[in-house]
């Protein structure tokens, strides 16, 4: 190692089921190392965070176990695609190692890099903006701000696709703020939170906050430069604070991109109440991007060989606080057309024509159901059933749309992760990234409802989704009308679930 890791640890050290192998970045808050699995179910590497348990004073530990406390829960509570994944959580046992005793360990989804390590320009930037934006309206959503977005916080996986990480200083949302420790990377703090008060439980923070350094992240990206002027970060913050006074003006680069250019200033407004809301912004960037969000999900071939080039011949970067974890195939040597593809296989089969792209979503949106019966195969084979997993499906004699044939009325009370329906009837197209978890959601809804009756509840759900879970009760069984249907249903079922797997 050339430079002091908050843990360090030596490679080979075991804990749980992982090896710890060459060292990957460090920050104020913990140590990223490449861990290689010795044993059970999970995938080959990983990325193991090590998160210290230290030798502080009694307010520092209290401190990093607050930062441990945040983290843990969001990757516990929140399962997205464009999050980074967590697989479990350890703690060291090791009395003879102090340094390392007690420690928190994240075994999180290994990434090729992080955007602070790429050099600049992208060849495609507005398609990684697009996708952190994606990741942001997925956390916003869930009621949780990041409070903490820059380059060395988004990672870019095997495929060219980008992820949200790092969340220790995320929070969940009381009503309209969020309380966060008083930690903030200045170049992307908005100015009503350089200065603000800082009460006992933290610094209150808006979603509004992600949005203003999203478009410090989208100026920087697309020019090369931060849209504040000022040679050092100190230098950025008074002249944010003067813009924020009304005594500067926002003097954006010409070189943006004229389609960002209205985007930007949206995000930089002098005030939070000004500032675009994620959803809107969402909207906007997807249409200055040209990527929707269903191809945002499948790997781009070009962006994957120049993107993951870029990556590999480029040394670790200066991160700050931030820390990036490096990337490695589930199986190494096997063919993948996205990094998801081999994600779930003990649950789906990966072979049977289900595309990549949509697996890990499938897979993920399974698992926010507590229903048992909601399953990753039983959503896979009504996807198939309902669309061919045709994203740009269009039925308007019957007003059904997208890869699980929505109903717009239908799927307004569906769409928010948050269970209240949304403040208008969607229109179409409708992108999988929303139609496959409202979909999990509708499913979850249903599985209780469904009366103690003869056959596969699986399939009985279905038929639920098509009619109604009162008419499948009515009719004791899949009503006559929907038995095709459910027949084609249960054969898929079949063909997508793993042998020995329900």
């Amino acid at each position: 190692m050339t430079e002091p890791y908050a843990v360090p640890v030596p490679r080979g050290y075991r804990v749980g089921d992982w090896e710890v192998r060459e060292p990957i970045a460090t920050g104020a808050f913990g140590s990223v190392y490449e861990g290689r699995r010795t044993g059970g179910e999970l995938p080959r590497t990983a990325a193991l965070k090590f998160l210290p348990t230290g030798t502080g004073t009694p307010r520092q530990l209290a401190h990093l176990r607050e930062l441990v406390e945040r983290e843990v829960e969001l990757y516990r509570r929140l399962k997205r695609p464009r999050l980074i994944r967590m697989y479990e959580t350890l703690v060291v046992d090791d009395p003879e190692h102090p340094a390392l005793d007690g420690a928190t360990v994240l075994v999180l989804e290994r990434a090729e890099g992080s955007l602070a390590a790429v050099p600049r320009p992208l060849p495609d930037p507005g398609a990684v903006l697009a996708q952190i934006c994606e990741g942001l309206a997925q956390l916003h959503r869930a009621g949780w701000v990041h409070g903490d977005l820059k380059p060395a916080n988004v990672l870019l996986m095997k495929d060219g696709s980008a992820r949200l990480a790092d969340f220790n200083m995320a929070a969940e949302l009381e009503g309209t703020h969020a309380y966060t420790p008083a930690f903030s990377t200045p170049d992307y703090t908005p100015p009503e939170l350089l200065w603000s008060e800082v009460g006992e439980r933290g610094r209150r923070i808006r979603p509004s906050a992600d949005v203003w350094a999203f478009g410090v992240l989208a100026h920087l990206l697309l020019t090369d430069c931060f849209p504040l002027p000022g040679g050092t970060p100190t230098a950025r913050r008074d002249a944010a604070a003067a813009y924020a006074r009304g005594t500067d003006e926002l003097r954006l680069s010409p070189e943006l991109p004229d389609a960002w250019r209205e985007i930007v200033r949206d995000c930089l407004t002098r005030t939070h109440e000004d500032r675009i809301s994620t959803e809107a912004l969402l909207r906007r960037v997807e249409s200055a991007s040209g990527t929707p969000r269903a191809s945002r999900l499948s790997r781009r071939s070009r962006r994957t060989t120049v993107i993951g080039a870029a990556v590999a011949t480029a040394a670790v970067a200066a991160l700050g606080s931030g820390i990036w974890a490096a990337a490695g195939s589930d199986s190494p040597g096997e063919p993948r057309e996205t990094a998801s593809a081999g994600y779930g296989a003990a649950e789906l089969r990966t072979d049977k024509g289900v595309p990549p792209a949509y697996r890990l979503l499938i897979v993920e949106t399974a698992h926010d159901c507590a229903q048992e019966d909601v399953t990753p195969s039983l959503i896979a084979a009504m996807l198939k059933v309902e669309s061919d997993f045709d994203p740009t499906l269009a039925d308007p004699a019957k007003n059904e749309y997208g890869i699980a044939r929505w109903t717009p009325s239908v799927l307004r009370w569906w769409m928010n992760a948050d269970g209240t329906p949304a403040e208008t009837v969607p229109k179409p197209p409708f992108p999988p990234a929303e139609s496959i978890p409202a979909m999990g959601r509708y499913l979850c809804w249903i599985a209780p409802r469904i009366d103690t009756l003869q056959g596969d509840r699986r399939v009985l759900i279905a038929a639920a989704y098509r009619t109604s879970y009162s008419k499948v009760n009515d009719a004791a069984g899949v009503p006559p009308k929907y038995r095709d249907y459910a027949g084609r249903v249960a054969h898929y079922l079949k063909e997508y679930t793993p042998p020995g797997k329900k």
